[in-house]
């Protein structure tokens, strides 16, 4: 759509630039930005106008695939065929940002009961922000993600955050986009999407993985740039994805949620080091094969 940058004039200020090393050098030049605007998710049966459920902050861009992931991720769709129809629409507003998607659910799949308790109004930077507490965000997932049996190598590992870095156009232009990127054991990048907001970015891939009938992502590696949240774990577990990593630090409540679910978290992914914080027996020659924890029982981390 033309919208994921827009292009500002700026004051670019240069310190010592005089030959002393002292005094400022000042000049107007353009600047390309990421752009930030709102997106409504309407969710509701066929028949009459469907009920807004979340507003988010977002880069535009795959937004039936953010609409798609986000409903997947917060548990009110499975997968595709719960979906009958979702559309981007023009909305209210002059002139038409094409800034709401409309989701018609399949029939038999009930619509989405909003708690007064929880705010879905998310911002770019925590989608988890305004929810009312912890229990509420918990949702368990329909994908036994701890009896997943794939590995990766360290090696693999290593190379996933430049390979990331390499496929973002956008982020090369602004600087400031995070991305998250779909990646084999073997290391191919399956599919990549940015946003202003990591957790956007994660729902843009989740939901193109939905509309591609993926679910679950068992033998995936999901790759994120920035910090590891609760939020982007409970997403991958959602998802059915078995490694999470992160070029940076994880939370605890993230590191709390990965071992219950079974989710390998890696962080500080930089260069030939990086952390594990939970799973590391699924990462070779980290854990001896006599610690390595048994392959849990069927049934761990599906719905109640």
């Amino acid at each position: 759509m033309g919208r994921v940058t827009q292009r500002r004039t700026i004051v670019r200020v240069t310190l010592g630039a005089g030959d002393d090393g002292s005094g400022i050098d000042v000049k107007r030049s353009p600047d390309s930005l990421a752009a930030e605007e709102p997106l409504e998710i309407r969710v509701g049966p066929g028949g009459g106008a469907r009920p807004p459920l979340a507003v988010t902050m977002r880069t535009p861009g795959d937004d039936l695939d953010l609409a798609i992931g986000f409903l997947c991720t917060e548990g009110i769709i499975r997968h595709s065929g719960d979906v009958h129809t979702a559309q981007l629409c023009a909305g209210d507003q002059e002139p038409n940002t094409y800034n709401v998607v409309d989701v018609v659910l399949s029939p038999g799949v009930p619509a989405p009961v909003v708690d007064p308790s929880r705010n879905f109004f998310t911002t770019s930077s925590c989608g988890v922000c305004g929810k009312a507490s912890i229990d509420a965000v918990r949702t368990r997932s329909h994908f036994d993600v701890a009896a997943d049996p794939v590995t990766v190598t360290p090696a693999v590992l290593a190379a996933l955050p430049d390979a990331l870095r390499h496929r973002q156009r956008a982020f090369a232009t602004t600087g400031g986009l995070h991305a998250a990127g779909l990646f084999t054991a073997a290391g191919e990048l399956v599919c990549l999407r940015e946003d202003v907001g990591r957790h956007n970015a994660v729902d843009k891939v989740i939901g193109w993985a939905v509309r591609q009938d993926r679910l679950p992502l068992a033998g995936y590696v999901l790759m994120v740039s920035g910090r590891a949240s609760f939020e982007l774990c409970q997403k991958a577990w959602m998802a059915g994805i078995p490694v999470l990593a992160a070029v940076s630090a994880p939370s605890t409540l993230a590191a709390d949620l990965a071992e219950e679910a079974g989710l390998t978290l890696v962080g500080f992914l930089r260069g030939p080091t990086f952390n594990i914080y939970a799973g590391a027996q699924r990462v070779d020659g980290t854990v001896p094969a006599a610690e390595a924890p048994p392959v849990a029982l069927p049934g761990r981390g599906s719905r109640p």
